[in-house]
């Protein structure tokens, strides 16, 4: 049996065989990065995002961070050894820089931006179009009237039209189309766009934004370069020729507390320059008053104790009189702090001390624990242990000035410690003596430079403005319609409903009906009665 060309063309159209995969292959690859794209920029995965962002800050609120407080971070450390080192590798002592944190607020910005780019172009469409035809009966909307008038119908148009006039009209054959409340929707994309923005600003913040934290004591100064910082967070395009000159003075630091501890104030007196050759002015830094220079602010975050000790050798000779004082880091609300007291110039083995400063000291009889009842110095105390040997200073490995190395120190009198009031000393075994002279204060200051700020305050300006407009503005439709009669009448239709709080606009659509029936009356009784007759 013989076959021809059209009858091998005719068999294989009809063949159930599938079709060749070759050409589609790229899409059916395609289909599930599409549907990956599809599901990331939805509103339940941006909102769902959003709800991980929140959740993942709340760490930052209730641990102590280093980018505020490092001195904070490591008493927790050091309180919680066995928990912290889980909670650091877990970034939660830096919860805004942890790679966890960036995923979710970078995926939060790719879906927002993947929502709105086609929510913006579908809402400009939506903008230039009229408003649509009315419907065939108005008596079924929501909120309907009816009268009958003896102006004309072109003319009753024209004056519904111009009534209208603060809506979108479109007149369509006998019909005038109106609706209003677009703004409901332009408060809701204005408020995505500037969550958008707000995220970009925080993100110029970590890219071209400084952070420095540095303990000054009362008395000293500090000059605005990297090397006088205690602690840096500088952004990764951040650039040392960024950092705004500045200097100033801790000239003074009070503190005002309530009967039952509980801070009122604080209160850090300075005097700053913004350049070397400038004057020095005088500023109080207290909290949420922080100082502006430049693009630069200084916030006060912190506070504490210095002690003024004199270590002197056995022949007498001064060993060490810190003048400026040893800060002493809080350990609780009563401030209770700890101290380290280093003396590496001695003539003999160097000299360590431990010691703990209690603003207020009270005494348990039983365990002679010493405590502090008050923050506010009304009864200070120095309770120290002295060690002797070698600090391990010159041994050229970095150490903290808040601790001491015991490896190569022995304890000095059995290592019992000795309780010091001010103006009294401890005779050290073997000769010297160690007294403790005074107390003053310290502070730790924040300076800030964040360029994105502006671009967050602008966000924070549209996300007010446009929950206002979503919230507040509604979306609504109305329909004039007019149809002459026979005689002079003409039947005046008005139908609308609303998307939103339909009271709300019952008693608009009320109110808008009978500004229209005084605009255009409604006819006479006897002339439509006598109308009526001649029919």
């Amino acid at each position: 049996m013989t076959t021809t060309p059209e009858l091998e063309s005719a068999a294989v159209r009809l063949s159930t065989a599938p079709e060749p995969v070759g050409p589609q292959r790229p899409r059916q690859l395609m289909a599930p990065v599409r549907r990956l794209w599809r599901q990331l920029t939805s509103m339940r995965t941006a909102l769902l995002l959003l709800f991980l962002l929140a959740l993942g800050a709340v760490p930052g609120g209730f641990l102590p961070q280093r980018s505020l407080n490092p001195v904070r971070v490591d008493q927790y450390v050091a309180k919680h050894p066995t928990l912290a080192p889980i909670l650091d590798r877990l970034s939660l002592f830096d919860v805004f820089a942890a790679p966890w944190f960036a995923a979710v607020y970078l995926l939060l910005f790719v879906s927002l931006v993947g929502c709105l780019v086609p929510r913006i172009r579908l809402h400009a469409r939506a903008l230039r179009k009229p408003p649509p035809q009315a419907p065939g009966n108005l008596a079924r909307l929501p909120a309907s009237a009816r009268w009958e008038t003896s102006v004309p119908a072109e003319e009753v148009l024209g004056l519904a039209e111009r009534r209208l006039r603060r809506w979108r009209t479109s007149r369509r054959g006998d019909a005038l189309g109106a609706e209003r409340g677009y703004l409901r929707e332009t408060g809701n994309l204005l408020f995505h766009v500037s969550l958008v923005l707000l995220l970009v600003g925080i993100a110029v913040g970590q890219f071209y934004g400084f952070k420095g934290t540095v303990l000054v004591k009362e008395g000293s100064g500090f000059a605005n370069a990297i090397a006088s910082y205690d602690d840096i967070h500088p952004g990764r395009r951040f650039r040392q020729d960024s950092l705004v000159p500045l200097h100033f003075t801790l000239d003074d630091f009070r503190a005002t507390y309530g009967p039952d501890g509980k801070a009122r104030t604080f209160d850090a007196k300075v005097h700053y320059a913004t350049s070397p050759d400038a004057p020095m002015a005088p500023y109080d830094i207290r909290v949420n008053h922080p100082l502006h220079v430049g693009a630069a602010k200084v916030y006060l975050i912190g506070h504490g104790y210095n002690v003024h000790v004199v270590v002197r050798e056995k022949d007498g000779q001064v060993a060490l009189d810190d003048s400026v004082g040893v800060p002493c880091l809080p350990q609780d609300a009563r401030f209770l702090s700890t101290c380290t007291i280093k003396v590496p110039e001695t003539r003999g083995p160097q000299l360590g001390f431990e010691g703990a400063f209690t603003p207020t000291t009270v005494r348990d009889p039983k365990t002679g624990r010493v405590g502090s009842a008050h923050p506010a110095v009304q009864a200070p105390a120095l309770t120290i242990v002295g060690f002797s040997g070698d600090l391990g200073i010159d041994a050229g490995v970095p150490g903290s000035v808040y601790s001491l190395d015991h490896t190569h120190l022995t304890p000095l009198d059995g290592g019992r410690p000795h309780i010091l009031v001010p103006g009294t000393s401890w005779q050290l075994p073997g000769g010297g003596s160690i007294t403790f002279a005074g107390v003053t204060e310290w502070s730790t200051f924040q300076l800030t430079q964040d360029p994105g700020k502006r671009i967050a305050l602008v966000a924070a300006i549209g996300i007010v403005l446009g929950l206002c407009l979503s919230l507040f503005v509604r979306r609504r439709r109305l329909w004039v319609r007019v149809r002459p009669e026979t005689g002079t009448l003409t039947v005046v239709e008005v139908g609308g409903l609303a998307r939103t709080d339909p009271d709300a606009f019952a008693a608009e659509f009320e109110e808008l009906v009978s500004r229209l029936r005084s605009d255009i009356p409604p006819a006479a009784p006897t002339q439509a009665t006598s109308t009526q007759e001649a029919e």
